[in-house]
């Protein structure tokens, strides 16, 4: 049994599994999936900065750690970059990989914890931006034949953090690689207030791709606490849509209540939310709501899974009796 799973996450819970086991390279990972033996119980680990293990894994670990950035070619009509990266590389290192070198788009998307191969299953966003802005295509290998598969970003059905490898395909493909469209140009998205208010007060009215990544990466560890200081899964919970006649009532009951509109509804701000009901900052046991940003559940010390579920039923259940909102959350929980 394989009992260390708490290096491995970003939360750092202690919890185990039956086997754990390290892909690096395509050979491995054919001769795993040739083994049948994840015919039964497995769970494809990227970061491990989504996920909560709150008991023991009766199965076996797959990390994908495999690596490489290549670039794929040159758009001859729209001069856009085709680059390549490997699903176990670290997301944020790959954003300024990409920034170095001219490939321009994932600018936002800038101090997220995580590898690439996670990206287009969460489809993760930050600042205006989401993966699928930029994910041209997705190489996986189908679990029950080994057999190689691409999907084009329209065959990734992607949603707000969801695309078709966490619902209808989920357990069926293990993504070795995502095919990102970049630009040659700069062309930063600025209309994220925080965003914008922070370059301002810099005196930056034309920042440069590396201070745009600059201050969105200040912006985000300014209100979020970092893995090796503190354990967390980042954002516990997703935005939450209501339709518009919800939105309306609760903005004449808050009207300084952060919302944005989208098609449906309105998206809400869970970390609004959850603050004004009052859990900002709050502990239960050793578990606790971050004082800097209520979105995120925190590992204070020797937290145990059932605290931290504990803390997520009561929050959600005390947002819900205040607002009216079901908190969905965004972390996997296992």
């Amino acid at each position: 049994m394989f009992s260390k799973m708490e290096i491995y996450t970003t939360f750092g819970l202690p919890a185990s599994a039956d086997s754990y086991l390290v892909i690096n390279d395509e050979i491995q990972l054919r001769k795993l999936l040739s083994s049948g033996q994840l015919s039964d119980s497995f769970f494809i680990l990227g970061g491990g900065s989504n996920v909560v293990f709150t008991k023991h894994f009766p199965g076996t670990i797959v990390h994908l750690d495999n690596k490489g950035i290549r670039l794929l070619g040159v758009d001859s009509t729209s001069g856009d970059y085709l680059v390549e990266a490997a699903a176990g590389e670290v997301w944020d290192d790959f954003v300024h990989y990409c920034i170095s070198n001219g490939w321009y788009g994932l600018e936002n998307l800038v101090a997220i914890p995580g590898t690439v191969g996670a990206a287009p299953v969460q489809n993760v966003g930050a600042y205006g931006k989401e993966a699928k802005d930029s994910i041209f295509r997705v190489r996986t290998f189908e679990i029950s034949t080994g057999h190689e598969r691409i999907f084009t970003n329209e065959e990734c059905q992607f949603a707000y953090r969801n695309s078709v490898f966490k619902e209808p395909l989920k357990n069926r493909y293990i993504i070795w690689s995502v095919v990102f469209r970049l630009s040659s140009v700069f062309r930063p998205d600025l209309h994220y207030k925080a965003l914008s208010e922070a370059l301002y007060s810099a005196g930056i009215e034309q920042p440069s791709p590396q201070q745009m990544a600059d201050a969105i990466s200040k912006i985000r560890w300014g209100k979020l606490p970092r893995p090796e200081e503190m354990g967390s899964a980042g954002s516990f919970f997703k935005n939450p849509v209501v339709p518009v006649d919800h939105y309306l009532k609760l903005k004449a009951s808050y009207p300084d209540m952060v919302a944005y509109p989208v098609p449906g509804g309105y998206k809400l701000a869970a970390g609004w939310l959850i603050e004004h009901a009052g859990w900002k900052g709050r502990a239960m046991g050793r578990c606790g709501v971050y004082e800097k940003q209520a979105l995120v559940l925190v590992n204070l010390g020797g937290c145990s899974g059932d605290e931290v579920l504990a803390l997520a039923e009561a929050v959600t259940a005390d947002v819900r009796a205040q607002f009216g909102v079901s908190l969905e959350k965004e972390a996997i929980i296992i």
